[in-house]
């Protein structure tokens, strides 16, 4: 028998700007390694690595993708083990909410890249200023995204009927909690249940909910309700004392995407475009709030007002995109200059005394 990977995203590239959840992944884990160095790339080599070691095996891995190269990791958890490894570097922020006693950072920079010559560091400051640039005007495109995406909503939300909004709300929550599990170390995961990336909107929805026997889809338009009625199964998950994996939007991260209560077997998600999905299996339902909840003939009223908010707004998730991808390739141009000065025979070094710490704990 193999474990599972279990696959998400705890940072993004929203429209508030870099948002990260990795403390509360990370919470409750004994042993965790945080990376530091300037290289990125360094770090994804010792990460996978690890996984490459681990993967197949008879334990559950949780791999952490990357938003700004989704195919790449910068995170893997062993969470029966109490392990982890992570990227640590800014804009992350790692240790801010929680910190364990036998948490340790590794410094990649003092072991590989001190020798780096005047000219190069001065050709990394420099390009390190400019991505930094890419990614902050991929933050404004997103935020004005953001704001067209407010509008947007407001045409919905002018034509709801709340009443049947909560009425379609509380026959799902009857639905789904059944019984009782009340639990005093009951606890809530929150992560994102997309990214956007330089290769666009990534997600892992179907990762997510394997094995999951039964999974709602939430359809309806922008405003029509669908984080709210995910926020209402949150707190009645709480209250009711479930194990909790709580999935932001990772556009808007105020607003949810997804909830999972693995112990109840199900998953309820906003399965609307960029993650949009259709039922492919038996179990799958789909709620559609605008068909619930808005006054019909809506789409047809506000048919010309639609088409031009939504071309401002796919005009700012292009331009998002576009600058992510700017960033990307600038970082590729660090790398390659750091990549000059990288002793791998280091990295194998570290690699091999971290995976002799990971069999030590999958002893006790």
């Amino acid at each position: 028998m193999s474990g599972n990977v279990l696959r998400y995203f705890a940072g993004g590239n929203t429209a508030k700007g870099f948002s990260h959840l990795y403390d509360s992944n990370l919470r409750g884990l004994n042993r965790v390694f945080i990376l530091s160095g300037k290289s990125s790339l360094e770090k994804k080599i010792l990460i996978h690595k690890l996984m490459n070691e681990w993967i197949g095996k008879n334990v559950n891995l949780e791999a952490l993708h990357s938003p700004n190269d989704p195919d790449s990791l910068e995170g893997l958890i062993i969470r029966e083990l109490g392990f982890g490894i992570v990227d640590g570097d800014f804009p992350r922020e790692i240790g801010k909410e929680f910190v364990g006693d036998r948490w340790e950072t590794v410094d990649l920079d003092v072991m590989s890249l001190s020798s780096l010559e005047v000219a190069a560091k001065k050709d990394i400051a420099q390009l390190t200023e400019k991505r930094e640039r890419a990614l902050e005007n991929a933050y404004q495109s997103y935020a004005a995204g953001l704001r067209v995406h407010d509008k947007w909503e407001k045409l919905y939300i002018d034509r709801m009927d709340f009443l049947k909004a909560d009425e379609a709300t509380n026959r799902l929550v009857t639905k789904l909690f059944l019984k009782d599990s009340p639990r005093q170390d009951r606890t809530t995961k929150r992560r994102f249940l997309g990214a956007a990336t330089p290769k666009g909107p990534v997600d892992f929805v179907d990762n997510i909910t394997s094995g999951l026997e039964a999974r709602y889809f939430l359809k309806g338009r922008a405003g029509t309700g669908k984080s709210t009625v995910l926020k209402k199964l949150v707190m009645e998950a709480e209250k009711r004392g479930y194990n909790l994996e709580i999935y932001h939007c990772g556009f808007d991260p105020a607003s949810l995407d997804m909830v999972v209560v693995r112990e109840l077997g199900w998953a309820v998600f906003d399965s609307t475009q960029p993650h949009e999905y259709f039922p492919s299996r038996r179990g799958d339902e789909v709620i559609d709030m605008y068909e619930l909840a808005v006054a019909p003939g809506t789409d047809e009223l506000y048919a010309n007002e639609i088409a031009e908010i939504e071309g401002q707004y796919r005009e700012q998730m292009d331009a998002g995109k576009n600058y992510l991808a700017e960033a990307k390739r600038i970082n590729d141009r660090l790398e390659s200059i750091y990549q000059d000065k990288l002793e791998h025979s280091l990295i194998d070094e570290i690699f091999y005394d971290i995976e002799k710490e990971i069999k030590l704990l999958a002893k006790d």
